[in-house]
């Protein structure tokens, strides 16, 4: 009945699984998913959405404290600039944070990520401990502090504690700039185990993330994963950077996919992110266990990673999702968009990742990566279905580009015309938390924001 409803709400047009309909009226369940989906009819009593609604966008990679340090890497040194020289900058931004601090950051960039499209995201969360590497009272403080920011923006979250305990290959002692970031296996699985009922009752979801082959040993892993498999989403860094890449051959005679994929039973639970560097064995080896290619276009283009071989991965069938990672974009538009660019740059063609003759390149990436990126997060999915979360983002209809648009024209104008622009508003598990582009809380958390970058400015 209608009265058992939280809300209804009709789409003029919608984005539903089975392509582009108009008329659509959709009814949120009590506990925010949806409970159904009709085409046809005025949708009388329902709340009129002012433009074309389509699935909120699942972010599968996050540093959210790495959003306070966006543009502050952009001076050259003289020498070869690289990941490895922006690290250095990261380690003085990690020095400089707190609690608070983490806590700021991190509610200013969720809602600027349902801003630009987003509805969830997962944490990988490798910020632990204080400054100089103790223990703070409560073990998982900081990771309670995503939390925090977390229902603050109310953007859905999969929180991936990250194991991180070695510099490089071969168990190396970390560095005194990693001290932040390290557990034995030991501390590592009290902490995972003490946040399983924090991250339930903020509605949330659990995995885990092993840093790297470089920061864990493949026994350690072995410990990680034993406690840990079944239970939530596993991430892990891989193949960003050729010295990586010559790294892992130097210490294990294989490349750092080849390696995983030996020595783990790699699966459909897995989220490979990066995976930059990998030749056409391993791109098939990922195609095929199933597994979540975790992209992050904007970041890997802002570090000089290079590119992923996103046709080559595409053509095998492999599944992928995107994320914005360090943060110097917020926006599933620009993220998709680098993503098909850096493509067509390599290939010196266009519409490179288009499922087909006639398709959208817009509505294959945007599909492909709610997709993904829902099965990378251990949601159900990012659809607008019945049974799914009602995480829904409604383009701005007054625009012009989206008012004249059809079918899968809107989401080709959005990608590749107007960016975050076009998002009007956004909801997520059944209440609104964007409306005409604003947040309830934007003046509070932007005073708390510009305060930390205050204070970062002097360091």
């Amino acid at each position: 009945m209608i009265e058992s409803y939280a809300a209804r709400l009709h789409a003029e047009r919608a984005l539903l699984p089975e392509g582009w309909a108009e008329h659509v009226t959709i009814a949120i369940a009590e506990d925010g998913t949806i409970a159904d989906v009709s085409v046809g009819g005025d949708g009388a009593g329902a709340e009129k959405v002012a433009g074309p609604l389509v699935p909120a966008m699942p972010n599968l990679h996050s540093h959210a404290f790495q959003r306070a340090m966006a543009g502050l890497a952009e001076v050259a040194s003289g020498g070869a600039d690289s990941f490895w020289s922006w690290r250095d900058t990261m380690y003085r931004i990690v020095g400089a944070i707190g609690p608070d601090d983490v806590e700021a950051i991190a509610a200013k960039l969720f809602v600027e990520l349902l801003k630009g499209g987003f509805g969830s995201i997962a944490e990988f969360h490798y910020l632990h401990h204080a400054p100089g590497g103790a223990f703070y009272a409560d073990r998982g403080e900081l990771a309670r502090r995503i939390l925090a920011a977390s229902s603050r923006a109310g953007i859905g979250m999969t929180l991936l504690p990250v194991f991180y305990a070695h510099a490089d290959f071969g168990g190396v002692p970390p560095n005194a700039g990693q001290a932040r970031f390290v557990h034995g296996v030991d501390d590592y699985l009290r902490l995972v185990g003490s946040l399983e009922r924090d991250v339930a009752d903020a509605g949330a979801r659990l995995g885990v993330a092993i840093h790297s082959l470089r920061a864990a040993t493949p026994d350690e892993m072995d410990a990680v994963l034993a406690d840990r498999t079944g239970k939530g989403p596993i991430h892990i860094h891989i193949a960003e950077q050729p010295r990586e890449v010559e790294s892992c051959l130097a210490w294990s005679g294989r490349r750092p996919v080849e390696f995983l994929f030996d020595r783990f039973a790699v699966d459909a639970d897995w989220c490979l992110v990066h995976a930059t560097h990998i030749d056409a064995v391993e791109c098939a080896a990922i195609a095929t266990s199933g597994a979540i290619a975790g992209l992050c276009p904007a970041t890997e283009a802002n570090l000089g990673d290079g590119l992923f071989p996103a046709t080559d991965y595409r053509d095998r069938g492999g599944a992928f999702g995107i994320g914005t990672d360090s943060h110097v974009a917020t926006t599933v538009a620009e993220e998709l968009r680098t993503l098909e660019y850096g493509q067509r740059l390599r290939d010196l063609q266009r519409n490179r990742l288009a499922d087909g003759p006639g398709r959208s390149v817009g509505r294959s990436l945007f599909d492909a990566a709610t997709a993904g990126g829902a099965r990378a997060l251990g949601r159900p999915g990012a659809a607008i279905a019945p049974g799914l979360p009602a995480d829904l983002v409604v383009l701005d209809g007054a625009n012009p580009f989206i008012a004249t648009s059809r079918g899968d024209a809107v989401l080709d104008r959005w990608m590749f015309a107007l960016g975050d622009r076009a998002v009007r508003d956004v909801m997520v598990g059944g209440a609104w938390q964007i409306r005409e582009g604003r947040h309830a809380r934007d003046e509070e958390i932007d005073r708390a924001f510009a305060g930390v970058l205050e204070r970062l400015a002097s360091i």
